[in-house]
């Protein structure tokens, strides 16, 4: 637990596909974190902060706009190092960050190689600095959690492909769901202790099932009858790469584990595809125009035109959306 109060993601109104994706990545933070798109206002940072609860440190650090590469990654004195004959580090983002959430708000500004490399340590759980000839390696396990406003520029899709998950929030909702959001802000504003006392046993409720997720994880296996499913319908979605297929097989046994299922079943799948598939999905071919109809007589003569180039190929269909299974949110 962290000393400052936040607000409790059980207390969160609607948003509920990305409650989950949340719970999956602290279930299994091999997943790879989640990328969040949507406008501002959305409460993105309120529900990021609010999985800082479910693990075990509580630890939440934000990386501050305008960041430079020592920050994130710390800093090695090489003067001490000369003196004293050892390598005296500083720790950065990525180290205080260590067993916690990493929460990067507006990820698409940032310079793609500190994307990059906070990407390669999210993955690796280990951070290496090396200056001069020395080295220092200190353990960097977070999860990941990025947002963006995509009016605002795009990430490369290399980068876009190594973020895990990816959840879109819709900026219109309905006038009674906005009220309830409002209703409960300001009561969690007027009285912060207050407000989590209310929610402590939903809150408790829903730390102690990502526990027990966490903890039966490896007990579900990674199957071939999945895996074929999977990497069926990644190939139909013409993703490019192997990371969909890794990805959406360890969300779905996530969320068997979410599910307190043995086994990885075809609804632990479905419910997980959009978050694997959304920024991965390569996007449909436009069809050229149609040159016009010849005359019969045209057709006979050269009957090579108006037959396409050869080795042409239909583009392969994609797959349709798979209707998702959200479990349900504890109500006050």
């Amino acid at each position: 637990m962290t000393d400052t109060a936040h607000f409790p993601l059980s207390a969160v109104v609607g948003a509920d596909e990305l409650k989950l994706a949340l719970c999956l990545s602290a279930i299994d933070p091999k997943i790879g974190g989640v990328l969040i798109e949507g406008p501002r206002g959305m409460a993105k940072s309120t529900l990021a902060r609010g999985l800082a609860d479910l693990l075990a440190s509580g630890q939440f650090v934000t990386l501050p706009l305008g960041a430079t590469e020592e920050r994130l990654v710390g800093t090695l004195d090489l003067d001490a190092a000369l003196s004293a004959g050892r390598a005296q580090f500083s720790p950065g983002v990525l180290a205080k960050a260590d067993g916690g959430v990493l929460y990067v708000d507006e990820v698409n500004l940032l310079p793609d190689h500190l994307v990059d490399l906070l990407l390669d340590v999210a993955a690796s759980g280990t951070n290496l600095i090396e200056r001069d000839g020395i080295s220092h390696r200190h353990s960097a396990k977070f999860v990941l959690i990025g947002t963006m406003n995509p009016e605002e520029g795009e990430l490369r899709p290399q980068l876009l492909d190594r973020f895990g998950l990816n959840v879109a929030l819709s900026g219109h909702t309905a006038p009674a769901e906005r009220g309830q959001i409002i209703r409960r802000r300001l009561d969690f504003d007027s009285d912060p202790q207050r407000f989590c006392a209310q929610w402590q046993a939903a809150q408790q409720a829903l730390r102690e099932r990502c526990e027990h997720a966490r903890n039966a994880l490896a007990s579900i296996p990674l199957d071939d009858e999945a895996l074929a499913q999977i990497t069926e319908r990644c190939f139909a979605a013409g993703v490019d790469g192997l990371r969909a297929d890794l990805v959406w097989l360890r969300a779905a046994r996530a969320h068997a584990a979410w599910r307190g299922a043995a086994a990885i079943a075809e609804q632990d799948i479905d419910a997980v595809a959009e978050f694997a598939l959304r920024h991965r999905r390569r996007e449909p071919a436009a069809s050229s125009p149609q040159p016009p109809a010849q005359p019969a007589a045209d057709a006979q003569a050269n009957p090579s035109e108006g037959q396409g180039q050869w080795g042409d190929m239909p583009a392969p269909a994609l797959a349709t959306g798979a209707r998702r299974e959200v479990p349900s949110w504890p109500k006050k």
